[in-house]
């Protein structure tokens, strides 16, 4: 049962809440012990958090899941896990992640508030809407960069915001047509927002979406507030890992049909991972070279 419960709070996941760092890290505050402390704890209040919506989801969710090709396996779903317990565990999970958040700044409690509120909303309403479900996901990435920089009571560039956006688009919308394609005439019974969309419209809107995403981050580099904050202009040496890592992500999702599984990506495909890796010592000796 323990196992069961584990797996329901979908811990491979929790990779997303990665994007808390991103104040830290840019603000050249990693190395420092209070600062990483408070971010770490912030990390793991954002778990408890969304592995509360994950198992609310699921609840809700459970008929449909038992009609998907792979979502039937979850815990729930595939009664592995009773009801109760589940319940019993969102609550005590997203009620200890909102208690808990109160001990770190008020910033960072209220975006906390908002990202708890804001998912509960999307799990009952918005992910049925159509544009407005991968919006919400948009915005759920940009919470949690902001609750990082309010964890530590650091300003986050407007830049940086802009490009997490652009970029949880890119991934939310590579997952709806990865949906779309595998699910063929059964999507609309799974998720209803599915029946409102078609591969062609997805890939336009990915398309829209990679184009400006490279745009924002090549900007973000060489932006005069940039350079001033970071010390450097050479984080433009950072500009063909990006590339590389979104026409990778395009290709695995038209080559290989992936793109349902963004953590599993990552985790997974070597060139990805092995990108990812250059790029994040390129900008860590770009930002801490002093």
């Amino acid at each position: 049962m323990f196992i069961a419960l584990l797996e329901a709070m979908r811990p491979r996941q929790w990779t997303k809440n990665v994007f808390v760092f991103a104040g830290i890290i840019f603000a050249r505050k990693l190395l420092d012990a209070a600062s990483l402390r408070e971010s770490a704890a912030a990390f793991l209040l954002f778990c408890l958090l969304s592995s509360s919506v994950y198992i609310i989801n699921d609840l809700l969710d459970a008929e449909q899941d038992r009609q998907h090709p792979t979502k039937r396996n979850r815990p729930i779903a595939s009664g592995r896990l009773s009801r109760s317990l589940a319940v019993v565990a969102a609550l005590v999970l997203g009620g200890a992640g909102l208690g808990l958040s109160l001990k770190l700044t008020v910033g960072f409690a209220i975006t906390a508030i908002v990202y708890f509120a804001l998912n509960l909303l999307y799990t009952f309403v918005l992910k049925h809407l159509v544009i407005l479900d991968v919006l919400s996901i948009a915005v759920f990435f940009v919470l949690r960069a902001a609750a990082g920089a309010e964890a530590i009571a650091v300003p986050i560039s407007h830049w940086l915001l802009i490009c997490t956006v652009l970029l949880a688009l890119f991934i939310a919308l590579s997952k709806r047509r990865h949906e779309l394609v595998l699910l063929e005439d059964d999507a609309s019974s799974h998720r209803a927002s599915l029946i409102e969309y078609t591969p062609y419209l997805l890939d336009q809107m990915i398309a829209v979406v990679t184009a400006s995403t490279l745009m924002a981050y090549i900007l973000y580099t060489v932006d005069i507030r940039t350079v001033s904050e970071v010390g450097s202009d050479r984080l433009i040496f950072t500009i063909p890992c990006v590339i590389f890592g979104i026409f990778r992500y395009l290709y695995l999702i038209h080559q290989k049909g992936e793109g349902g599984d963004p953590d599993r990506i990552i985790v997974s495909d070597r060139p990805f991972l092995v990108n990812l890796l250059i790029w994040a010592a390129i900008a860590a000796a770009v930002v801490y070279r002093r």
